[in-house]
């Protein structure tokens, strides 16, 4: 096998890993939620502090409309699996009124924020002047995972946000830093934390995340050629589901490129 191959087969493991390690936090997650709602029903009453456990996992990611059913039927099931008992009538009206409290809950996680979109193309400015106005709204953080930065309207929003206190991470392409015009030295030097991939392969994501708020992906390069000639796409979306799988590829990336 080839030194390309070993770098592409090692690379396909990381993905793996990654897509296994996440399949296991959700599956724990679930089954979590399932045993909260089986040791509630015991005295047939949500409570208070049983309705914050709940809603603290509900909140620990974002669920699927098939993954918020799974949880709807197992409380129905609950229900149902004590109406079949004769001697469970008393203890019916309580059962239907925390079966309708659990319902309650995943409705309204159910409903969340609206899914907002943006699609911006280039030639033109509009794909940069996106995202020079997104690091101007940018607050807390900014995690940067692009092939290349050569245009000096970006870097200077980038060096912006990073004087404003905002943390920013970058990570690039480590033959590109290489390129006439790059701005990765100077983003470096700014004191801006970097890391460059150590492969042979490239590193040719084009994505950054915003205050774990908005996520801007596409062909998009941040290089002034791109925004001058380039037929290129940016799109911004605020989708917590891919806000979500976008931020842990850039987590294992940071971690593989330490």
């Amino acid at each position: 096998m080839g030194e390309r191959a070993k770098l592409l087969k090692s690379q396909k493991n990381h993905r793996d890993m990654g897509i296994k390690k996440r399949s296991t936090e959700v599956s724990r997650v679930m089954q979590s939620l399932l045993d909260q709602l089986e040791r509630s029903i015991v005295d047939g009453l949500l409570t208070s502090a049983e309705k914050s456990a709940l809603a603290a996992d509900l909140q620990k990611r974002p669920w699927r409309i098939d993954q918020l059913r799974q949880l709807r039927n197992h409380a129905f099931e609950l229900v149902l699996q004590r109406a079949r008992n004769p001697s469970a009538a008393p203890s019916m009206p309580a059962l239907v009124k925390w079966l309708s409290d659990v319902v309650k809950m995943l409705d309204q996680v159910n409903q969340g924020a609206p899914v907002d979109t943006e699609v911006w193309f280039s030639p033109g400015s509009e794909c940069r002047s996106a995202l020079v106005g997104h690091f101007a709204a940018c607050r807390k953080r900014v995690d940067i995972c692009v092939f290349t930065i050569a245009d000096d309207a970006i870097t200077t929003a980038i060096r912006a946000a990073h004087q404003r206190g905002v943390v920013v991470r970058i990570i690039s392409d480590n033959d590109k830093r290489l390129d006439s015009g790059s701005d990765i030295a100077e983003l470096i030097n700014a004191g801006i934390d970097l890391r460059l991939d150590d492969s042979d392969a490239h590193m040719h994501h084009k994505f950054v995340i915003f205050d774990q708020r908005w996520l801007l992906n596409g062909s998009f390069n941040w290089t002034r050629s791109a925004s001058q000639f380039n037929d290129e796409n940016l799109v911004a979306t605020n989708d917590p589901q891919q806000l979500q799988q976008f931020s842990t590829q850039f987590e294992a990336l940071w971690q593989r490129f330490a």
